[in-house]
């Protein structure tokens, strides 16, 4: 391809067959860990469309959530494309219109390697790592619920205050916004939370695959931590699972949070070898 006639411009909703297609057929292809088909955030912007002589050749999507970071959703490039020219040009523009809106900074967990040289050339910096770690074991720990805590399906009406706790829990760069948790209550095989007399200290939600569980999250309000909670979540989940004859559960975290890492290694999980590192972008 001789790369003229390249055009920069936002994706609509019409370009959706052709980014499917990018998405399917192009090797080159980022997605981010999400809830959210990545077809289902075009029209959030930033999330732009290269185009070339009336064809979309790569498309960027980063649109904040949580509001003050911009998780690189999608990045997908032909492979007919220059792959650093493709990410320049469609990183440029979603840099420019995140500087306009006024947010501080974009993050990508980068799941192949072949990304990372455009992302150092445009200034984004490692952070930290994500880490894997499964649980394959037929023994079941003891269900030791603390005084006072009772243990209960999540229900649609806990969401806002089960929002707020995963804020305070996770901080601006990690936590769960209420959109993203309004998605994924109805996509988890269990959800559960942990509730006192002082409401709602924490909460499971995990989903269900051929394999087993992945528990893709586990918070505890901070002041209730280091109270039993969410070793009392953990063991109802293992529980719940073994119910339906399922012994295997994997989840994930950040190399640097050592609570959670703890957590998981007195229930028996072991890191899988796989690590993806984190990288951000800060706006200047």
């Amino acid at each position: 391809m001789v790369n003229v006639d390249l055009r920069v411009r936002p994706a609509v909703f019409a370009d959706q067959r052709q980014i499917a297609s990018l998405i399917q057929f192009e090797p080159r292809c980022h997605r981010h860990l999400d809830w959210r088909n990545p077809l289902d955030w075009i029209g959030s912007p930033p999330y732009l469309a290269l185009e070339s002589f009336g064809r979309v050749v790569a498309a960027l999507g980063c649109p904040p959530d949580p509001p003050l970071v911009a998780w690189i959703r999608l990045f997908v490039c032909s492979g007919a494309l220059p792959l650093e020219e493709a990410w320049m040009a469609l990183w440029e523009g979603a840099r420019t219109d995140l500087a306009a809106r006024g947010h501080a900074s974009a993050a990508i967990i980068l799941m192949q390697d072949w990304l990372r040289g455009p992302l150092q050339k445009s200034g984004f910096q490692s952070y930290q790592q994500v880490v894997m770690l499964a649980r394959e074991s037929q023994e079941l720990p003891s269900r030791v619920v603390p005084d006072g805590i009772a243990i209960r399906p999540l229900m649609h009406y806990d969401l806002p205050a089960v929002a707020g706790m995963d804020a305070a829990a996770f901080g601006p760069f990690w936590y769960n916004s209420p959109a993203s948790l309004k998605r994924a209550f109805p996509q988890a095989a269990w959800a559960t939370v942990a509730e006192s007399a002082q409401g709602i200290l924490g909460y499971q939600i995990s989903t269900q695959n051929p394999l087993g569980g992945h528990l893709a999250r586990l918070a505890v309000r901070p002041d209730a931590q280091d109270r039993g909670v969410g070793a009392a979540l953990m063991s109802d989940l293992l529980h719940r699972m073994n119910a339906r004859g399922l012994n295997r559960l994997t989840v994930n975290t950040q190399n640097d949070n050592a609570a959670s890492l703890s957590l998981y290694r007195k229930f028996g999980f072991r890191e899988t070898g796989d690590r993806y590192p984190v990288f951000i972008y800060y706006q200047t």
